[in-house]
Parts: structure tokens; C-alpha cells; sequence
């Protein structure tokens, strides 16, 4: 049976080139950092070249990044780090709806701490309005954290203008660049945020490791203490074959970013035009244009998401139907809830989400499999029978 795999947002696989500049380091080259003799020498080497690297992902100075053992460590030490260390100003933190739970669970972690939290709305493409964020800035506010780019549906929010707003109004910006990096521009010299999440899964490296922007002057204190680390930002012996491998990823995929997305745009394209051809009653999920271009969040009315996921697997075809932190959940996703998407509708939805490996022949195969799903499904849904009287 053909195995096509479409949930690169949850995951990604390692590419080939990044295990190989790995490997050594958990072999010959095991040394710690932190060590003053020539294995930990070696080891320190390959850590600051690690660093180089993905500094030029953001365009800035290697020494604005820190590691951690990914993406959602990354959010908490960004959302909670600034909390901690300006409470004195003030104990406002404002996010959008539709943030990555590693967001949601740190802010609502503070908020029983006594810390105040608006969720701003957004409209049915997901996107936050400025005139939002700029009316609900009070003089005691500290933190603004929106997303870069949605996980689940691919959305673009309008970053730049966001960030003008919080700077005029001296207030520190968090993004979860978790889904853009690698994936679209993220110069901090442009689009300057002060502080930024990444994972190193995501992008074709291994899994426990990411790294944090934290621009030069931001004030944010360490949640692990110990030893001197990062510069005292994050405690404990670095992951050297994972910082190794980050690295690795993060120069592969900006050295044939335009390539790739361009690749990728063929395949979503290709498989949406020939999806709404054979399967009717469907929704897209998300701005149709200002969205990265390897993902789709679509919903097949009638018919339950789980369900379609589970027949696609029979088929060796996996997707997700949403946030890959949130799956097994029986709630609608709080992201197409809060784009207003109805309740039944937001659970039949399906997230496709393609990744370099993915060739026009994963589509043509998906596509001849999940129409006959779609159709045997709403056979048996009283659901979709009844919408359809």
C-alpha cells in the first residue's frame, strides 16, 4: 500500500543531511560545552556555529539567540520570562484567540497568578485587527504575543502593522514563529519583534530542541536555574546533536526557501482546484491568498473529522484535523471557533499540510482515494441527510 504522509505541521522528517551532521556528535565528538579540555572545546565550536546559523534565519546577532528543547519551551520562557521580570510596570499581557496552547496554557498559568490577559478576537479568516490590539494597550501593559503563522490553518496575520502598534506604545512583542520559520521571511530588522519561538522539528531537524530570539535589551528573566547556560537565560547542558541538527535544518531551508514554496504551492493548489471538482459541500479554512503555501484546512460538511482521518490512514494517507497538541479532543479546534466557523462544521474539518518529500503523485493518490470516503461517510451520516432535505 502507498504511504503518503500530509501533516508536516505536526511533524516533519528528518531530513538525511541534517543525521549526518548529527551523528558525530553523539559519538566521537560527545564532549560538553561547558568543559574546558579539547572535547568540550569541539563541543562549544560546534554550538556557536549552531548559533551563527540560525541567527541568520532572523538577521540578527547570534548572541540574541538561545536554545531550549523547542517550541513550546521557547513560548513559555518568552510569555512568562517578560511577565516575571516586568511585573513592576504593570501585569497585562494581551494575545490573540487562536494562539498555540503553549501560549494559551502559559498566560492562563499567570492569570492565576494575578496577571490580566485579553484574547483579542479575529475575523472569519483568522486574522487579528490592529484597531484591536491598538484600543485594548492600557499604560500597565507589557506583553503582546500573536502568531506568526496559524498551525492550524495557515493563515499569515498582519505581523508588521501589529508590531508598529505595541512599539509606539513602548510594549514588548512575542511571535510564534514556530510554522513560519523556515517557511516565509522572518528579518527582525523588519518586522522587528522582540522576541520570537522556533522548533527544530518543524523544519525537517529532530524533535526536543528549538531556540528563542530574544532581541538585545529585552528584560526577561530564566524559568530553570542552575548553571551559567545560554548565557544564564535557560539552565543545563546544552543538546549539542540537536543544536547541531537545528542548525543544520535552519541553513537547508533557507538556502532553497523560494524553490520549495514555490513546489509546494504546485501541490496545494493542484489538490484544492482538483478536490472542489470531485467532492462538493467543502470549506476552505483561512485567507485563500495570505497563507503559507503547504497547508490546507478543509471542511467536509457532514461528516466527522476523526472519521475521515481514521479511513485516510486505511489508505496510508495521514492528516491531522488540527493542532497535533489538541488530537483526541471531542471540542471543535478553538482556532476555526473563534473564526466564527460553526461547531459542526469546524469538526469535519481536515488539515492537509504538504513538505518537500511530497510529489504530484501524493495528490493524485489522495485524490483517488478520499472522494469514495467522503461519499460512504455522508451515506451514513443522519447528519448531512437531514442538511440535504
Amino acid at each position: 500500500m502507498r504511504k503518503v504522509y500530509l501533516d508536516h505541521s505536526a511533524t516533519t522528517p528528518v531530513h538525511p543531511e541534517v543525521l549526518e551532521a548529527m551523528l558525530p556528535y553523539y559519538k566521537e565528538k560527545f564532549g560538553n560545552p561547558s568543559s574546558i579540555h579539547e572535547y568540550g572545546k569541539v563541543a562549544k565550536v560546534a554550538l556557536e556555529e549552531a548559533r551563527e546559523k540560525v541567527a541568520k534565519l532572523f538577521n540578527c546577532s547570534p548572541y540574541e539567540i538561545y536554545f531550549t528543547s523547542g517550541g513550546t519551551e521557547s513560548d513559555n520562557l518568552a510569555i512568562k520570562g517578560v511577565a516575571f521580570a516586568n511585573k513592576k510596570k504593570g501585569k497585562h499581557i494581551i494575545i490573540s484567540s487562536v494562539e498555540h496552547h503553549a501560549v494559551l496554557e502559559s498566560c492562563k498559568f499567570l492569570k492565576k497568578e494575578g496577571y490580566e490577559i485579553t484574547y483579542l478576537p479575529v475575523d472569519q479568516y483568522g486574522f487579528v485587527d490592529p484597531f484591536d490590539l491598538k484600543k485594548n494597550i492600557k499604560d500597565d501593559t507589557i506583553l503582546v504575543s500573536i502568531m506568526h503563522v496559524n498551525n492550524e490553518t495557515g493563515t499569515i496575520q498582519p505581523i508588521e502593522e501589529l508590531v508598529r502598534i505595541a512599539k509606539e506604545k513602548g510594549v514588548y512583542f512575542h511571535t510564534d514563529a514556530v510554522q513560519s520559520a523556515g517557511k516565509i521571511p522572518i528579518d527582525v530588522g523588519k518586522l522587528p519583534v522582540d522576541l520570537a519561538s522556533i522548533s527544530a522539528h518543524k523544519i525537517y531537524g529532530p524533535k526536543g530542541v528549538g531556540a528563542i530570539y530574544i532581541r538585545k535589551g529585552t528584560r526577561i528573566i530564566p524559568l530553570s536555574h542552575g548553571g551559567h547556560h545560554e548565557r544564564s537565560r535557560r539552565a543545563g547542558t546544552e543538546n549539542i546533536p540537536g543544536i547541531v541538527g537545528l542548525g543544520e535544518a535552519v541553513e537547508m531551508v533557507l538556502k532553497d526557501m523560494d524553490k520549495h514554496n514555490k513546489h509546494l504551492k504546485n501541490l496545494t493548489e493542484t489538490f484544492f482546484k482538483k478536490l472542489k471538482e470531485t467532492v462538493k459541500d467543502i470549506q476552505l479554512n483561512g485567507h485563500p491568498e495570505k497563507r503559507i503555501p503547504s497547508t490546507l484546512n478543509i471542511s467536509f460538511k457532514g461528516v466527522e473529522g476523526e472519521s475521515i482521518i481514521l479511513s485516510l490512514d486505511m489508505k496510508g494517507v495521514a492528516v491531522a484535523s488540527g493542532s497535533a497538541c489538541t488530537s483526541g479532543s471531542l471540542e471543535p479546534s478553538h482556532v476555526l471557533s473563534a473564526m466564527r466557523i460553526e461547531p459542526a462544521v469546524a469538526q469535519s474539518s481536515i488539515r492537509f499540510s504538504f513538505g518537500r518529500e511530497n510529489v504530484i503523485d501524493d495528490v493524485d493518490y489522495t485524490l483517488s482515494v478520499l472522494p469514495e470516503i467522503i461519499e460512504r461517510l455522508r451515506s451514513m451520516s443522519p447528519i448531512y441527510a437531514q442538511s440535504k432535505k
